[in-house]
């Protein structure tokens, strides 16, 4: 089903040429989750250039496939160099495309399946609320981080989110 969406609906509307390009892109984005991404980086992995690159992630955040988080940061120059995290609307879609449908306790990728369901319910939560709010990630220089930041009517709220096995 997945793939029929993605090619149908996705592929053929915005008449891509190369839809191997974009699949593959989709494939390298849905490892990634939780993690900065470099379209540089993704453009020499896929022989392609960043601005293909750039265009297809677009492509993707329009039919609701995926979105971006953009760091955190008061300083709007550095804002802007700052590499996003890219997260799946859908996390049935993102294991499809990885052809995972493991059991959490068999997976190596729990954690960041965990953050990425987490934002996503609290942009339903908001938005069912009717609340607007810039979405962020924040990262500090020496490596600490938080997964997730809403800034909204000058407040800042920030969440981490840990997956840990329960013992037995």
């Amino acid at each position: 089903m997945s793939s029929s969406y993605l090619y149908k609906d996705i592929l053929e509307l915005a008449k891509i040429r190369n839809p191997k390009a974009i699949y593959d892109l989709l494939r390298l984005l849905a490892y990634q989750i939780g993690s900065t991404v470099s379209l540089n980086e993704l453009g020499r992995q896929l022989e392609m250039s960043k601005d293909t690159v750039a265009s297809y992630v677009d492509l993707l955040e329009k039919a609701f496939v995926l979105f971006r988080l953009s760091g955190f940061s008061r300083n709007l120059r550095k804002e802007v160099v700052k590499m996003d995290k890219i997260f799946f609307y859908d996390l049935g879609i993102r294991n499809a495309v990885i052809d995972n449908f493991n059991e959490l306790d068999r997976r190596t990728d729990t954690g960041q399946i965990w953050e990425n369901f987490l934002i996503i319910e609290r942009i339903k939560a908001t938005s069912y609320q009717k609340q607007f709010a810039n979405r962020y990630f924040w990262r500090t220089y020496t490596g600490a981080e938080l997964d997730y930041v809403e800034e909204s009517g000058g407040r800042l709220n920030g969440y981490e989110f840990k997956a840990r096995r329960k013992n037995k």
